[in-house]
């Protein structure tokens, strides 16, 4: 009995082996693979998502601001020229401001930059052009719309916004 209880004791017990087997991390890399493939357009929607929301923020702030400046120039806050009823000669006279009584009302801080094309160039309309053309004929601003002939998420153009 104490033979077999001293032989007991002189094994050598191999610790169980750790770690993955080769199949585990083919496994696990096809599924980060997977992952990884879905993850990368569902990353591209999100970003071009954000650029329409700032790209409609953009031309609803620069919108709001010619209507205040045509809102002013019809209360007679200050001189107009003739035939530009009553809109901004161009953008540069939002962020400039125009004399009121001796102060600058201004009605934008700065002129955004467009986000589908990356500058502030924008396309712009008069009262005299037509609504469906993109040259401008340089009268007044009238309206403001993106240079970009990029397509949005909905099927529309971003330029028809």
């Amino acid at each position: 009995m104490q033979s077999e209880i001293g032989i007991e004791k002189t094994r050598v017990r191999r610790p169980m082996m750790r770690g993955f087997t080769l199949i585990e991390l083919i496994v696990a890399t096809t599924i980060l693979v997977i992952l990884t493939g879905l993850a990368i357009p569902m990353a591209r929607v999100a970003i071009k998502r954000e650029r329409e929301h700032e790209l409609r923020h953009d031309l609803w702030e620069m919108r709001d601001a010619i209507d205040r400046y045509k809102d002013a120039a019809d209360r007679g806050a200050f001189q107009i020229k003739v035939g530009t009823e009553g809109y901004p000669p161009d953008l540069d006279t939002l962020v400039k401001g125009v004399d009121v009584s001796g102060k600058k009302l201004r009605f934008l801080r700065k002129i955004p930059t467009d986000p589908m094309t990356g500058n502030t160039d924008w396309g712009l309309r008069s009262m005299q052009d037509d609504p469906d053309s993109d040259s401008w004929g340089g009268q007044n601003v009238f309206d403001v719309f993106t240079k970009s002939q990029g397509e949005a998420l909905d099927g529309t153009k971003y330029k028809d916004w």
